[in-house]
Order: C-alpha cells, then sequence, then structure tokens
C-alpha cells in the first residue's frame, strides 16, 4: 500500500509538451517573462495578479463589447472591482465555443444508453427558451430559479436564464420543500422550472406536493415551467394552475440572429449557497465576468481540457461542481450529465457510462471510490478506459489508497487529481497541473492566479505546519456580495473578521516545502488537543481501514474550565459488534500510527452518521448539538441525506450528561 507522500506518478515527455500549460507559459515568455517552470509562473499569477488576470484575458480572446477602464480598481478585499468598464455575458462566451453536429451534453440516467446533444441542437433550444422567456416578461437581473434533476433541461434553462441577464439559481429535487424555501424565498424569484418527478435507485419521487407547496410559499413566482420528470404517471396534468409546459416554450421556428444581453463584468450570473446546516443559507452572488475568466483558466491549465476532451464529474443540480461541470464547455469539450443512483442498477454504472461516452475526465468523491472499493469493483477488467487520462477527485479528503485504486484499476498512467475550493468562489484554491508529479495523498499545487497560504494563529503564512487556509489577495470569482446583506456585514463577517483584508475560507490547510498541498477539514469542526490541531480526515483515514468499522464521525467539545471531551461514533460492518477488544483495536491504531492525542476519550456505536446532501459528514452539527444546541439551531433536517441519522446525538445530549463536566 502506498504511503503518504510516496510518488506515484510523473507524467511523460509528450504529456507534459501537450498541456495546455506550456503553451500558455511559451506565450507569456513571447510576450517579456522567462518563466522555466510551473513554480515560476504560479508565483508570478499569486503576486502580480492584475498582470496574470489581464493576461488570461488576452490570452484567451475574451470579447468585450467596451474596453475595460483597467483591470482592478482596487486591490483589497471585500471591494474589489475587476475589470470595470467591460461588458462580458458567460454564456455567450460558452457557446461560442463549439458548433454544428459535434457533440456539447451527453446525458444518462440509470438505464439505457446516452442522449446525445449536438452544440447546434444546444444553441437551438437555449435561443427558443430565451426568447419565450423574454416574452413571458423575464429582464435582466430577475431572479429565475429551477427545481430540476441533472438533466439537459436544467442546463439549458440556465444557458437561457443567464443568455438575457436574469439570475439563475438551482435546488435538485431532492431537497425537501422547506429547505428550498429558505433559499429561494431570500431571492423573490419571478420564473421557477420545476419537475414533477425524479428517479433514484430504481424508483420514481413523486414531487408535485414539494413544487405546489413552494409555488405557494413564493409570493414573488410569476410564472412556473413545468419540465416533465422520469415517471409519465405524474406529468399528465399541469404541476400548478396556470404552469407553462416546457414543450410548448421550445414549440416555435429557430431563433435567427438571437441577441445576447450585453451584461457588465460583475452582473449577477448565479446565486449559490452555502449548505444549510446551521441558520439559513448564505446566498453567494457570482457575476458573469469573474465566473468566466476563472472557468477558462480552472478547465484549460488545471484540469488540461481540450476541444477534444470529454468531461464528467457525478454532482446533482443544488451542488455548485454542476455549475462548474458545465464550465467544461467553455474549453470546448464535451460534458456528460448524469441523473441518478451512482452504484444503480449495478455498481459499476458510471464505469460503463464512462466507455460508451469516451470520457476523457472523470469525477467524484473519495467517498464514491470507497464505495467501489469496497464492491470489489475493477473497471478496467470490465469496460475499455483507454480514453480516460485523468481522474478528478474532490469533496473530501483524499487518501493514498485512493489514489493507489486508480492506477491499479483504472489506468497506470492515469492523472489522479484532487482539487479543493468551494461553493463560495465557484472554484478551486488548490488543484491538478498535468506536469507536476503526483504524491500519495497530496493535492499537486496552488492554482494559479490564488494568493492562498496557511496562517498561524497570528497571522503569518507557515510551510510545512498545519494552519488557517487563507486567501490574501482578490480572485475574480469571489462573490460579489450576499443578496440581501445590506452594507455588507454578513459578507465581511463570514471570511474577513479574524485576518483583516484576507479571506479565511474555514479550513485547516498545509502547504509542504515541495508545494503540496493538504486539506485537514473545515477549521470548525478540526479536533484540538492540548494546542494541536489534528485533522479529522486523519482518524477516518485510521479507524474506517480497520475491518470492523464501516463509517465513523468524531467531534470535540470545549468544554468549561479549558476541558474538553472527544467522543468518536463507529457505525460497525455487518456482522461486528463494538467490543472492548475492537475499542482498543481502535485506539492502539490511533496511538500508534498518529500520537495519543489523537485518541478518543470514549467511544459510542451508532446506527448511521449523518451526512449533508453533497456527502459531508455533519460533524459541526452534531457537536453544537452535544453541546447544547437546540436541533432546529444547528442542524436543517431538509439539507440532509439522512436526517434521522440526527436524532441519536439528540438523544445522546439530553441522556448522557456526565461528558459536559469531563476533565482532560
Amino acid at each position: 500500500m502506498a504511503n503518504m507522500g510516496d510518488l506515484l506518478w510523473t507524467p511523460s515527455k509528450e504529456r507534459a509538451e501537450d498541456a495546455n500549460i506550456t503553451a500558455f507559459t511559451a506565450w507569456l515568455n513571447e510576450c517579456g517573462h522567462s518563466f522555466k517552470s510551473y513554480e515560476d509562473v504560479r508565483r508570478w499569477s499569486a503576486t502580480d495578479i492584475e498582470g496574470f488576470w489581464e493576461a488570461i484575458w488576452r490570452y484567451f480572446g475574451v470579447v468585450s463589447s467596451t474596453p475595460h477602464d483597467c483591470v482592478l480598481r482596487q486591490q483589497k478585499m471585500p471591494g474589489a472591482e475587476w475589470f470595470p468598464g467591460a461588458r462580458v455575458n458567460y454564456i455567450r462566451a460558452l457557446l461560442s465555443k463549439g458548433e454544428g453536429e459535434k457533440t456539447a451534453i451527453y446525458a444518462a440516467g440509470e438505464e439505457g444508453p446516452a442522449r446525445k446533444i449536438s452544440w447546434a441542437e444546444l444553441k437551438d433550444q437555449v435561443f427558443k427558451l430565451a426568447t419565450a422567456m423574454r416574452e413571458l416578461g423575464i429582464k435582466p437581473g430577475d431572479r429565475v430559479v429551477s427545481y430540476m434533476p441533472n438533466i439537459p433541461e436544467a442546463a439549458v434553462a440556465f444557458f437561457a436564464t443567464a443568455s438575457i441577464g436574469a439570475i439563475w439559481s438551482s435546488c435538485s429535487p431532492d431537497f425537501g420543500s422547506a429547505s428550498v424555501i429558505d433559499r429561494f424565498g431570500q431571492i423573490t424569484p419571478k420564473l421557477m422550472f420545476a419537475t414533477d418527478s425524479y428517479r433514484y435507485g430504481g424508483k420514481d419521487f413523486d414531487r408535485r406536493a414539494e413544487v405546489r407547496a413552494m409555488a405557494d410559499a413564493l409570493p414573488s413566482l410569476e410564472h412556473v415551467v413545468h419540465v416533465k420528470g422520469s415517471s409519465s404517471e405524474f406529468g399528465g396534468e399541469p404541476i400548478v394552475e396556470g404552469a407553462h409546459a416546457w414543450e410548448a416554450l421550445l414549440s416555435r421556428s429557430p431563433v435567427k440572429d438571437f441577441t445576447f444581453e450585453d451584461t457588465r463584468f460583475d452582473h449577477p450570473l448565479w446565486i449559490v449557497y452555502s449548505s444549510g446546516t446551521t441558520g439559513l443559507p448564505k446566498p453567494f452572488v457570482h457575476g458573469h465576468g469573474g465566473v468566466l475568466l476563472e472557468a477558462l483558466k480552472f478547465t484549460h491549465f488545471h484540469l488540461d481540457l481540450k476541444p477534444s476532451s470529454c468531461m464528467f464529474y457525478f454532482t446533482t443540480t443544488g451542488w455548485v461542481m454542476w455549475n462548474i461541470l458545465l464550465s467544461g464547455l467553455v474549453a470546448g469539450s464535451a460534458v456528460v450529465l448524469y441523473d441518478g443512483n451512482p452504484m444503480a442498477p449495478k455498481a459499476e454504472r458510471l464505469w460503463e457510462l464512462a466507455a460508451e461516452t469516451g470520457m476523457t475526465l472523470f469525477g467524484a468523491s473519495p467517498t464514491f471510490l470507497n464505495g467501489q472499493m469496497k464492491a470489489g469493483i475493477r473497471p478496467n477488467k470490465l469496460y475499455d478506459m483507454s480514453k480516460m487520462d485523468s481522474i478528478l477527485l474532490g469533496g473530501s479528503p483524499v487518501m493514498p489508497e485512493h489514489m493507489e485504486w486508480c492506477f491499479e484499476n483504472l489506468r497506470s498512467d492515469i492523472w489522479v487529481t484532487s482539487q479543493s475550493g468551494g461553493t463560495d468562489v465557484a472554484s478551486a484554491f488548490v488543484g491538478g497541473m498535468p506536469t507536476l508529479p503526483v504524491h500519495a495523498g497530496e493535492i499537486q499545487t496552488r492554482c494559479l492566479g490564488v494568493d492562498v497560504s496557511a496562517f498561524d494563529d497570528e497571522g503569518n503564512p507557515v510551510v510545512g505546519e498545519v494552519g488557517e487556509l487563507v486567501v490574501s489577495k482578490p480572485m475574480p470569482s469571489m462573490p460579489l456580495y450576499f443578496w440581501n446583506d445590506e452594507g455588507g456585514r454578513r459578507y465581511h463577517d463570514s471570511y474577513f473578521d479574524t485576518y483583516e483584508g484576507h479571506w479565511r475560507h474555514g479550513d485547516y490547510f498545509k502547504v509542504n516545502e515541495r508545494g503540496g498541498c493538504f486539506i485537514l477539514g473545515r477549521s470548525d469542526s478540526t479536533l484540538n488537543r492540548y494546542g494541536v490541531r489534528i485533522g479529522t480526515a486523519e482518524i477516518y483515514r485510521t479507524i474506517e481501514g480497520l475491518a470492523e468499522i464501516e463509517d465513523s464521525i468524531i467531534v470535540n467539545l470545549d468544554l468549561p474550565g479549558g476541558n474538553f471531551f472527544m467522543p468518536l461514533f463507529v457505525v460497525m460492518k455487518k456482522g461486528e459488534t463494538l467490543t472492548d477488544e475492537v475499542k482498543a483495536k481502535i485506539n492502539k491504531a490511533l496511538r500508534e500510527k498518529y500520537s495519543p492525542r489523537h485518541v478518543p476519550d470514549r467511544i459510542y456505536e451508532i446506527d448511521a452518521v449523518p451526512y449533508t446532501l453533497t456527502g459531508k459528514k455533519m460533524e459541526v452539527p452534531v457537536r453544537k448539538i452535544l453541546l447544547g444546541a437546540a436541533l432546529e439551531k444547528a442542524a436543517s433536517r431538509d439539507a440532509m441525506a439522512n436526517p434521522s441519522a440526527i436524532d441519536y446525538f439528540v438523544r445522546f445530549a439530553a441522556t448522557q450528561t456526565e461528558y459536559k463536566t469531563a476533565a482532560a
């Protein structure tokens, strides 16, 4: 088994020479630079951010109907103003990258072959729908929301919305109505696209009641567009009274000479949300120009996409990774949409789809790989993986065994890249680079144009030590603002109240001497014992590698008098029980692999670990509940993948009171 830091992959000479970053570096050198390595380019891009982003603008030939006054009006956070004077429509740029019968989108579900949508068909549908929306009175700045699964209609609706300057916002239909209302209710939408049903795990789920509840709770809605879902049983009548049928809006002659709204660089493109595990979800507003520049940079250089590429990431429409997946089109690449359970009707379903569509980049979470590993799936023994040259892992920390599995079961020469960023910036802070080596358990590098460091408690950047992930210069895709945040106070307090003028993201982070990066969990859930910070990923890697353990969650409770209590909760594998011997085995493994500080104070058996809809363990809500917070103040059931799992911790807090006075 690979150990942390082992060298797993080095790019071939041909791969490095063919990489997009190599061509960009050569172009920069023709413009007067003398860069010899990626690190030279990265260091310059993080120092001279105006020069870097001006270079991105020029290199990709970004089109604006008016010239920009400067690159950056003021280099401060919050308050940076990028490319003032420019007018950039993200969708106009995106749809310019392909044409004709070349496939733009593959769309598939749990069964059957993938549907192909050509660039010509995509543009035709977008222009028809956008024209219909204008006829319905949708104007620039109006909010348009979606309650649809990951199907082509969702992408078409987004593109049509943004092409006319309206503002897009989306939730997936696995969200309950209360959770959606918490989000959409903040932004007063004018039009909603909604499905009547979706399919998951071979079962159709009726969402008509949820849509009606949302329509009743959103008085600003003037129009609902009914998009027929997975079941013909539910789609025979309007989803709400007066709803427009999707088919009716698109049943018109092709639209000739469609006119995109000529939006300002900072015109709002979409509104995305924080996870909503506590309080109302924060509504992040991102702009057309900032998203475009980040998408051009990220897809070309950190994903190395080309017009011949085919990108996939397993996601839903309620996660920013859906937005990022669609940004693959700005590289002229095809993208693959998947709607359904990734392991249904068979555990290898996504690899079957990969072979069918010719995916070159496959994206999923380490949690998905865990399921594949446990199921004993070996994709390269089942399907042709020859076109897959890279795999993107994100959403949670990536361990050496995840990377090793990819080399053994996909391709021995595959580029395994781990990336980490946030909904907050719709991009990554740290990520992949096809010209650099891959080391086990490490993210390859800090991304271009991102001045990211690990800060200690005094605000000093540190190398080789765990600190707070801090960005010290503006990024174009940082939120323009939070919706309804008068004076920007909530935005300021969310990121800039710890290190004034620096973005504190809320992750514990480490950069080693060679530039490899590690995300060690959220800083508000990371364990701190005896002044030593412990990333929960370290605990989980050790515990969940034991034969008896299926899953786990750990929190650290700060108690009065400087005391603390660190309980570990474990889900046992079928047929196993939490005996004293198993507890001793857990403690011994943690003590020997890491330190005595990693050993929990108590170990408890539970039926299930609570997860958010995006697959993250709910460490912070569990900690708050165990410290006495009411459930409704700590977590939203509608934002959970398995709401009943949180009930154990509510009972625990009410009955297991001895820990509240426990000493370290």
